[in-house]
């Protein structure tokens, strides 16, 4: 049987996010959510893209295409990069679904 879901709150561009988080995964989401912190905020500081869900949406795009491109340089898929990116697609859904919510 699973062990039912923490919430984790995490910050992301001064907004706070409760994100469910399998128990022991908190370490990795709040080491994912630092890191996308610093994304969004180095590409907010480039000037070019405005707009918070902006910024995500070309955050997560890099996100991903570096994970595609790891993986299809591989001569084996990876369990765990697969999890790992479906976990990271998973999070950003959800901050974006939050945000939205927020500006509701």
């Amino acid at each position: 049987m699973s062990k039912p879901a923490k919430t984790v709150t995490v910050s992301i561009m001064d907004k706070e996010y409760r994100v469910a988080c399998t128990p022991g995964e908190e370490d990795v989401l709040l080491a994912s959510a630092l890191n996308l912190d610093e994304r969004m905020r180095a590409t907010r500081q480039t000037g070019k893209i405005i707009g918070t869900e902006r910024i995500a949406v070309m955050v997560a795009l890099n996100m991903a295409h570096e994970l595609l491109s790891i993986s299809n340089n591989s001569s084996e898929p990876d369990a765990s990069l697969e999890r790992r990116m479906r976990s990271l697609q998973d999070q950003v859904e959800v901050a974006l679904h939050q945000f939205n919510q927020l500006e509701l």
